[in-house]
């Protein structure tokens, strides 16, 4: 008895200490892709979610695609930033962002092999606090 009282008072601590989810920095984290074999003419659609206290998001995202290096000497490629679509700001912001890409804007580096690709995304907001780094599941990309 004495041994499951503790223990309930242990639970109910732990569960009362929630830490909040908005943060002064931007938080982003991957949540999915629609699919991880991307072939000619399809488009690619990474999902991620993103929670800021302040509100103040900038504009835009910073996104690398990262290929395991080519035969040829190419590895990565920069897609320095990806707009972001107009939302309202305020306190306490939590949403989800949509980054979409045809084949042809990631078609693979290492000609005539397939690619394998993951991307690197970071938010910023406008007091310059930048999110962690959400990485994305590994994507073939198909010659």
């Amino acid at each position: 008895m004495r041994n499951t009282i503790l223990f309930s008072i242990i639970l109910l601590f732990l569960f009362s200490c929630n830490k909040n989810k908005f943060t002064t920095a931007p938080q982003l984290k991957y949540k999915s892709v629609n699919t991880k074999e991307l072939h000619r003419g399809q488009t690619l659609q990474i999902t991620l979610s993103f929670t800021d206290a302040e509100g103040d998001l900038t504009d835009r995202i910073f996104i690398e695609k990262i290929v395991k290096p080519c035969p040829a000497g190419n590895g990565s490629f920069i897609d320095s930033t990806h707009k972001l679509p107009p939302f309202p700001s305020g306190k306490n912001q939590a949403g989800d962002i949509l980054i979409t890409y045809n084949y042809n804007d990631v078609n693979p580096l290492c000609a005539p092999r397939n690619d394998t690709a993951i991307f690197k995304f970071v938010l910023r907001d406008k007091a310059q606090n930048k999110s962690d780094t959400a990485v994305s599941d590994p994507i073939v990309i198909f010659n």
